[in-house]
């Protein structure tokens, strides 16, 4: 693929300075990690080595020892004053972090120049080792879904086709064949993505559960629903707390979020009925779509859809940008999306085929005073214009 991602200038940019970090470049599974380097590799100024820790066994932790070794004697042998090393799906490796520190650290102490470039597509995992063990050693670059310009550029995509297909590039070439597309998604994207880096990496006593609480909440993606109602709808038993842990986990794998309620008092908002929210419109078609011809004509249908985009795009966001979201829900009173960053608060009202203005917004700009109040879609700014704003610059 001749199109490069945002972050293939900054990554090259990092290779050419001074070592200072070990990079880490983090997000979820089929977003392009591995392709985006090998495309920086082939425009490398140093030599590189690259290594996959897929298929090495989890408990040998001493792999990353010996790999380490192996490149700097490679190095002395060919005389070379600099390298790069590349580690894909490091978190694999069970206690990876101790053993990169202490690499890292012997390198430095040698005033080694090799650079190390870790890869890794379970956050929860590549999270807990960096802020155990390597506090103060790395920058986390994030790469996460497609957005439409993305998919625009590389595919030719139409703003209708990313809503309503996600941003999965491995996609792209099966959205004419609607039974593949979703055989494809839920076999080879959502199955790796729950099996290895879901369940695989956290304390996950009720498997079969998760299963069916990520897939139900994918298909109620823009829609609030009660953990206690989703219970009954559920075939495993599980209990409240349980199914409020597994969406907390699904949330840090970029996966699935349950939106809580806006409200001043901490305590309502952990309380509040969840908002369930998808990081990638995919997961939503997978679950709930029939064609893309009825559910694009379907204007109480693709309103949802909608929705579900724009919520997708905040998330995607939300952690480069510094901000949180959150819904808002008074009685017959809503609000889509609330944005809040530093103390100001953003009202989104997203504004489509599904319905009208309510009286949500004007409502709770009076009981919150935001610091600014937009509508989405019609009547607004529209929606090409949105999915390609730095959500950060509305504040």
């Amino acid at each position: 693929m001749d199109f490069k991602r945002s972050q293939f200038i900054e990554i090259i940019q990092r290779i050419n300075e001074p070592k200072r970090f070990i990079q880490v470049l983090a997000g979820p599974r089929q977003v392009g990690k591995s392709t985006l380097m090998d495309q920086v590799l082939a425009e490398c100024p140093l030599p590189y080595y690259l290594y996959n820790a897929d298929g090495v066994d989890e408990n040998d932790a001493d792999w990353i020892r010996r790999t380490w070794e192996s490149v700097r004697a490679q190095m002395d042998t060919r005389q070379q004053a600099e390298a790069v090393l590349v580690i894909d799906e490091i978190q694999k490796i069970k206690n990876w972090s101790e053993f990169v520190k202490r690499e890292w650290d012997a390198d430095i102490r040698s005033r080694r120049q090799l650079k190390p470039f870790l890869l890794g597509s379970s956050r929860l995992m590549l999270r807990k080792g960096l802020t155990e063990s390597l506090a103060g050693r790395f920058e986390l670059m994030r790469l996460g879904h497609w957005t439409w310009q993305e998919m625009a550029d590389a595919f030719g995509w139409t703003l209708d086709e990313w809503i309503y297909y996600g941003g999965y590039p491995g996609t792209a070439s099966l959205i004419k064949d609607m039974r593949r597309w979703k055989k494809y998604v839920k076999e080879s994207l959502v199955a790796p993505a729950i099996e290895k880096d879901v369940i695989m990496t956290s304390n996950i006593y009720k498997p079969a559960l998760m299963k069916q609480l990520f897939e139900l909440g994918c298909s109620y993606s823009a829609e609030m629903l009660s953990l206690t109602k989703a219970l009954g709808q559920l075939q495993d038993a599980g209990n409240v707390t349980t199914l409020s842990s597994y969406l907390n986990i699904l949330d840090e794998c970029n996966l699935l979020a349950g939106l809580q309620k806006f409200a001043h008092d901490e305590a309502r908002r952990y309380q509040s009925v969840p908002k369930f929210q998808v990081y990638n419109n995919a997961l939503l078609t997978a679950y709930r779509g029939t064609t893309y011809e009825k559910d694009r004509t379907d204007p109480r249908v693709w309103g949802r859809w909608v929705e579900s985009a724009v919520g997708a795009y905040l998330l995607g966001g939300a952690e480069e940008g510094d901000y949180k979201v959150y819904y808002w829900h008074e009685r017959s009173d809503e609000v889509d999306f609330i944005l809040v960053k530093q103390g100001e608060i953003l009202a989104l009202e997203v504004k489509s085929g599904r319905r009208g203005m309510n009286s949500g917004l004007p409502n709770f700009c009076k009981g919150f005073q935001p610091h600014r109040a937009l509508v989405i879609g019609t009547d607004g700014i529209p929606f090409n214009e949105f999915f390609k704003l730095k959500i950060e610059d509305l504040f």
